[in-house]
């Protein structure tokens, strides 16, 4: 693997410190220190601003904009994208000492240092600052309330050791850019009590308001004024010399998805403001810092013996918490989170294969939620189905509201997974959670419309005899218009089998409910089963290989080790139509099925299909080097999984991809998370029980982690030479190939 990590934070436990500043670092920095709350997030840009490479973004989930339609195109070719659009700067503070703006990236600065605290969910910023005669200490502080998702903190302390003019200008700015682009927001109210300003979204008409409060330990001269679309707080304070000076802010944030009333909303965040006065900065700081030690007693993850990946998985599972916990059913998981304004905020198929089982295992109501907001765009998906020649529901490669965004129409009309990941979804919920209810009222009509899709997209062949996909594009996205792709197929034959034993188990009630709902057949459910039968998959029972697609086997080889780090990433530096003309994998494809469908295969298949597999990856997409980490644990590759665990857990931190300054890699991030669990572990979830067989990499002490299963919590604590697992409950287990009842403790020797 020709990438390289580059380290420029320190190793911390619990912390991400960067110790000296570097102003050409300044984005990727931004990304990292990046805070959200589910409701909104902000990058870690600085208050007062920068001459340094900068993204200033702030966003909500849920609140994006349209593009201009584009006129002309083939049918089923998206024509209008959407976005997630960067939002109001509520953080913007401009900061002047003796009438000199303070910029960071061109100043005289010592004792620098930025942290953010993974313990309390709070980021802070330390410095001096030497003007002319003077050393004024400067630190920063903000954080997002997790438990009231409206509201945000900052606080700036100010000491200069000789007296000084102070101004700072605390604004509530709706100027902002998203990617440079004039700002989507028109001004529509505001509050001069609340320094509060209402501005609406151009093409979607969702409102977002904003108000704030802010307070200070010394009397100065305030002044509140509007401008277009921006409310200024502004302070000015002679501070006498080594006084202490502390400025707070409150903030609250409302906004509404459905267009609604902006009066409404702006009347809302008022009276939130004021039960947010009321409690104050520092009880709110304390109250924040005990929902996340509440938090990291139930899903902390421990190794003993590297440091650096105990900060890195520690950062995975801080950012996921952040992200996405099931606080709004109109939510779902942007590949960057709210980090960042790159893949516009869509959610991909990485959500039900990659994000769902973090869930699943620490907070089943979210993973819930992940599927109903499926089950609550199935019209959409239905609608693009039709777009595409189709019946049934077809659900989008990247999309916020339900409909398809990807312009792209090689993947937007080439790529099924997302729909069989819908599937697999449903089907790996049911398993864990044993929500069989959420099968009949939801699950098992989205599968229908999934297997009516997959019929209608699927084809025979000449003779008749196969049935499969053609004209595809599989999780490789360097290998496009291929036919017979084997995910594909796999992942649609596991389907039909799936649904046809969803509809065997059910009542007379339940199947009467559910073809009221859906029209089903019994012709129809006889050709899921006849396509199901028939599908073909592309396997040598010698070679015991799986060929990606049809004629992959026969392409061009490149050895992607000779590939130089300077032409990372490919898509930047290599011509688009050159990635397609060998066979270079972009991310794991025949390795994927077989991760999601473990128990299906055998040692020998895993070891044949990782061996031939695995030297083509060039890693291409941050989800690839978890799948591979998994699977060479599992074979007893210690040093290669390693290797690609280091590159999973830190892919952001040490910017392996050279893309980090976009965003972060949100279902990457949750891909760490599946990492270590399933890999180092042991875990899989495909069979009627949970299996368990960790494996301690070797440079390791100890591991430890947690997981909810069955209504009991279970703490897995795995060391040199003994297994010990803690339930909360009676779980029957298969653990090292046995199965086991677990009742408060279960050891066994290694």
């Amino acid at each position: 693997m020709a990438k390289q990590a580059t380290r420029y934070f320190s190793i911390h436990p619990w912390a991400i410190v960067e110790d000296s500043y570097d102003p050409q670092r300044n984005r990727v920095a931004e990304s990292v220190f990046s805070l959200a709350n589910e409701f909104m997030g902000v990058r870690g840009y600085f208050e007062e601003g920068t001459s340094a490479p900068s993204l200033r973004g702030n966003y909500f989930n849920g609140i994006y904009e349209y593009s201009p339609e584009q006129s002309g195109g083939y049918l089923g070719v998206v024509r209008r994208t959407h976005y997630m659009v960067n939002s109001v700067d509520f953080f913007a503070t401009e900061l002047k000492v003796d009438g000199v703006n303070f910029d960071q990236a061109t100043a005289k600065v010592s004792d620098y240092s930025r942290v953010l605290d993974m313990k309390t969910g709070v980021l802070r910023r330390t410095l001096v600052w030497h003007l002319a005669d003077k050393r004024v200490r400067l630190s920063f502080e903000r954080f997002l309330d997790m438990e009231y998702p409206n509201r945000a903190y900052q606080r700036v302390d100010i000491c200069s050791d000789k007296a000084a003019d102070v101004e700072l200008i605390f604004k509530t700015d709706f100027n902002v850019r998203h990617w440079g682009q004039p700002t989507s927001w028109q001004q529509v109210a505001t509050d001069r009590k609340n320094a509060g300003i209402v501005c609406k979204t151009k093409t979607t008409s969702q409102p977002v308001a904003g108000v704030s409060h802010v307070s200070a330990n010394s009397k100065g001269r305030w002044y509140l004024s509007f401008g277009d679309k921006v409310a200024c707080n502004t302070l000015r304070v002679r501070l006498e010399e080594n006084f202490d000076f502390v400025a707070e802010r409150l903030v609250v944030n409302t906004a509404d998805k459905t267009a609604g009333d902006p009066n409404r909303v702006l009347n809302f965040a008022c009276e939130e403001l004021k039960r947010q006065i009321a409690e104050g900065y520092e009880d709110a700081r304390k109250r924040n810092a005990e929902y996340w030690k509440q938090f990291w007693q139930n899903s902390d993850i421990q190794i003993d013996g590297d440091e650096a990946n105990q900060q890195g998985i520690r950062f995975c599972i801080f950012q996921l918490q952040q992200t996405y916990h099931g606080a709004f059913p109109t939510d779902n998981i942007g590949a960057k989170g709210l980090t960042g304004e790159a893949y516009s905020g869509h959610a991909f198929w990485d959500t039900e294969t990659y994000c769902l089982p973090y869930y699943l295992f620490n907070n089943p109501a979210a993973a819930k939620s992940l599927l109903s907001f499926r089950y609550n765009t199935l019209e959409q998906a239905k609608q693009r189905a039709r777009e595409l020649d189709c019946v049934g529901a077809c659900y989008p490669i990247a999309t916020l509201n339900g409909q398809e965004a990807c312009t792209l129409w090689q993947h937007a009309s080439l790529q099924i997974q997302p729909t069989t990941g819908v599937a697999y979804g449903i089907a790996h919920y049911v398993n864990v959670c044993r929500d069989r209810q959420f099968l009949v009222d939801c699950g098992a009509e989205m599968l229908v419309e999934i297997c009516r899709f997959l019929v209608s997209r699927g084809q025979w062949d000449s003779t008749g005899k196969y049935f499969g996909y053609y004209a595809v594009m599989g999780p490789d996205e360097f290998q496009m218009m291929v036919n017979h792709n084997t995910y594909t197929n796999y992942m649609a034959k596991q389907t039909f089998c799936y649904t046809l034993n969803v509809i065997r188990s059910l009542s007379s009630a339940e199947l009467d409910s559910l073809t009221a709902k859906t029209g089903l057949t019994r012709a129809e459910l006889n050709e899921f089963e006849r396509c199901a039968r028939s599908m073909l998959i592309l396997y040598d029972d010698k070679t015991k290989l799986f060929e990606q697609h049809r004629g992959y086997f026969e392409l061009p080889h490149i050895d992607v080790d000779s590939i130089p780090v300077e032409q990372f990433p490919l898509y930047s530096h290599w011509s688009y139509d050159r990635i397609y003309r060998n066979d270079m994998i972009k991310q794991p494809d025949v390795l994927m099925f077989m991760f999601l469908y473990s128990s299906e295969f055998t040692v020998e298949q895993k070891r044949a299909n990782y061996e031939f597999y695995e030297p083509r990856c060039i890693h291409e997409s941050s989800l690839s080097p978890s799948v591979h980490s998994v699977l060479a644990s599992e074979l007893g590759l210690d040093d290669q999984a390693l290797k690609f665990f280091d590159f999973a857990t830190r892919l952001d931190l040490d910017d392996y991809n050279c893309n980090t300054d976009e965003g972060l890699h949100l279902t990457s991030i949750a891909a760490a998370w599946m990492n270590i669990v399933y890999g180092f572990g042991g875990l899989r979830s495909d069979g009627e029980l949970l299996s368990l067989s960790p494996a301690l990499p070797s440079c390791w002490k100890r591991l430890c982690f947690k997981l909810n299963y069955c209504g009991s919590r279970l703490e897995v604590e795995l060391t040199r030479h003994r297994l010990k697992i803690y339930s909360t409950g009676k779980v029957k287990l298969v653990v090292y190939g046995k199965e086991v009842e677990v009742c408060n403790e279960f050891t066994t020797e290694r």
